[in-house]
């Protein structure tokens, strides 16, 4: 179809690959939890819409400057590693949860669109998945294709399809433990610790990622 082949281990191969956990797993789990489902989607929509950036980039060979260019992979780098280093601070910086009482007034959450932009910048400025759709999506375009760029964005739009799937599954099951986090002010206080120190590390670790 469209020029692929092995479309059936094209899509259970991605399928893994969006299980297994990243900056977007933890995004969407911080906001499912703090704000409930329509924040965990709401930061969802924003990390496919910001996949879609890659996939047009990758199909265009627009990423092939990433994966060439040590000067444009090394700016793009520093700079998500930056975001993911200032949503690990702010996460940090949530004030201890108080005990859960009847007459307790709600947190001021985040605005959904605050949150949309913040899925879109954590996956768009992470070159990582640019490389990443370099390397794995070309092994599904068949040889003869009469189109590779629509054989390209036939197979990202699948894989963002199957990864929205799972980013809107753990946005509802975050809210559906929230519940839980959010009866214990200890608990609460130790999840955005933990979720503050994952953003941390994994900017840290974005910050000395190599090109290759």
């Amino acid at each position: 179809m469209f020029g692929t082949h092995d479309l059936a281990l094209f899509i259970v191969s991605g399928l893994l690959l969006n299980i297994a956990p990243g900056p977007d797993t933890f995004l969407i789990l911080g906001r499912s939890t703090s704000q409930g489902w329509r924040a965990g989607v709401a930061a969802a929509l924003g990390i496919g819409v910001g996949t879609f950036v890659h996939i047009f980039a990758a199909a265009f060979g627009l990423s092939a400057i990433l994966a060439t260019s040590a000067a444009a992979f090394t700016a793009v780098k520093l700079v998500g590693a930056a975001y993911l280093l200032y949503l690990g601070f702010v996460t940090l910086r949530v004030p201890k949860a108080a005990p859960v009482s009847s007459d307790a007034k709600p947190m001021s959450a985040l605005p959904l669109r605050k949150i949309f932009v913040q899925g879109f910048l954590t996956n768009a400025l992470n070159p990582k998945v640019a490389l990443f759709f370099l390397a794995f999506v070309p092994q599904f375009i068949a040889q003869d294709a009469a189109s590779k760029p629509l054989a390209f964005l036939f197979l990202g739009t699948v894989f963002n399809f199957n990864g929205m799937l799972w980013a809107n599954f753990l946005a509802l099951s975050g809210a559906v433990i929230s519940t839980k986090i959010k009866a214990n002010s200890t608990m609460t206080t130790w999840f955005n610790r933990a979720v503050g120190s994952i953003f941390i590390g994994m900017g840290i670790k974005l910050a000395f990622a190599k090109q290759h």
